[in-house]
């Protein structure tokens, strides 16, 4: 439980380092609006209700392939092809700025406790 509550702790601060950076907000804002667009496509099309929509939206967009949900509807299908193309690119260009803020939080924490550096973390 802590670990866990340790890794959020992480990743808040490095989505709250990484706002100010225009490539990650607007990627941000993309991802959710991909993930929202196909909650609303599987609602609508699908007939799922909110929550089936939005998981299978997100294990969708995680590659992860639940066999529980599977669209019924030739548009349903077409639009997951294309869903997956799209929001998979997306999502992959998101988590490597996630991984950038958290490599540079862990490069300024290990900095800050190495006395060669006295705690400065400027780049010479």
């Amino acid at each position: 439980m802590l670990s866990t509550a340790l890794t959020l702790v992480r990743l808040l601060k490095a989505i709250l380092r990484s706002w100010n950076r225009p490539h990650f907000r607007s990627g941000f804002l993309l991802a959710g609006l991909i993930l929202f667009s196909g909650t609303v496509f599987y609602k609508t099309v699908e007939g799922w209700s909110w929550v089936d929509a939005l998981y299978f939206s997100a294990m969708t967009l995680a590659t992860v392939g639940v066999s529980d949900l599977a669209p019924q509807s030739v548009a349903g299908r077409l639009f997951t092809v294309l869903y997956l193309f799209v929001g998979v690119g997306v999502f992959v260009a998101l988590f490597a700025q996630f991984a950038r803020a958290l490599l540079q939080i862990e490069q300024e924490v290990d900095l800050a406790g190495d006395p060669k550096t006295n705690g400065n973390t400027d780049k010479a």
